[in-house]
């Protein structure tokens, strides 16, 4: 879990990667968060654009169009591996995909498959498209492959993650292909070399052996971390997310379970007859205790991070 890079931040990451960026229009402040969070930020997805030249990419990528409004990506990298920044927050370009495969991410392990699309991505990823057209044809010029390792390996320094936080979309949304014409298996692997490298390309030094062990200091605690408020219009008929156990298993725990099986991730009747338990547990009562979390109850059930 990481709080977005503010667009300093983000800028000066990729221009110390040694990174050509441009800065597009009002990319600052194009974005689509009126439409839903932004962040925690988990990791990078990498995309194609199914579009050639590099001008009209990166407009299409700011604006969008009438299927599927803009900004379509924080950043477009077209053929000579120039970085056009096109958006700062939420940006519509990964859309709904595997809660599984976004587990895999934030613990950084291997990725299961990408069979299901009930997580909202655009949430939770920074977005690069390429500049290609995805046909299997198009070329990949060494410069572009390039400038896609340095921009993913860019945010994941900045964050501290390893390369295991970049995915394509094909590994997040069932029926995509993008990116076409390499592998992300390769590409992660270029990803964490550099990663074992400073920024100009230089090999880390290794730290000299101390001659005595030094004792190390108790460990402090980790304070709980808590799964943010979703929204209320999470909690809709079909949802299936790891979200749904935890909150029913914090349900349960303070004796507000009303399960005859369970808690599981899927959304029904008895995580609502649950959450009403606890409304009324919190003071609520009437419509207030409708069983649909709000922000307030939901802060106080203090539900852990899945």
């Amino acid at each position: 879990m990481a709080t977005p890079l503010t667009a300093d931040k983000l800028l000066l990451a990729l221009r110390a990667e040694g990174l050509t960026v441009i800065e597009h229009r009002s990319w600052r402040t194009n974005n689509r968060n009126h439409k839903g969070p932004w962040g925690p930020t988990h990791g990078v997805m990498i995309h194609h654009t199914v579009s050639a030249g590099s001008a009209s990419s990166v407009e299409l990528c700011y604006n969008g169009h009438s299927a599927l409004p803009g900004p379509l990506c924080h950043g477009v990298i077209d053929k000579a591996g120039t970085v056009h920044l096109v958006a700062n927050g939420r940006a519509n370009h990964a859309g709904l995909g595997d809660g599984d495969v976004l587990n895999a991410v934030v613990m950084e392990t291997p990725l299961p498959p990408d069979n299901e699309a009930d997580t909202d991505g655009n949430r939770y990823f920074y977005g690069f498209e390429a500049v290609n057209l995805g046909d299997g044809k198009d070329p990949w010029p060494e410069a572009q492959l390039l400038a896609i390792e340095r921009a993913a390996a860019a945010v994941c320094r900045a964050h501290g993650w390893s390369e295991r936080s970049v995915i394509g979309h094909l590994e997040w949304q069932p029926g995509k292909v993008d990116p076409r014409g390499f592998t992300m298996t390769s590409m992660r692997t270029k990803i964490g070399a550099r990663l074992d490298r400073d920024p100009d390309g230089v090999a880390e030094p290794e730290k000299p052996k101390p001659t005595k062990p030094k004792p190390r200091p108790p460990a402090k605690p980790k304070p709980p971390a808590y799964e943010p408020f979703p929204g209320s219009s999470f909690f809709a008929v079909g949802r299936n997310s790891p979200v749904v156990t935890a909150m029913g298993k914090r349900l349960v725990a303070e004796g507000c379970g009303r399960y005859s099986v369970g808690p599981g991730p899927k959304w029904s009747t008895a995580d609502r007859n649950s959450y009403a338990a606890w409304q009324r547990k919190c003071g609520y009562s009437g419509d207030a205790a409708d069983g649909i979390p709000g922000k307030v109850s939901w802060d106080r059930l203090k539900v852990p991070n899945v």
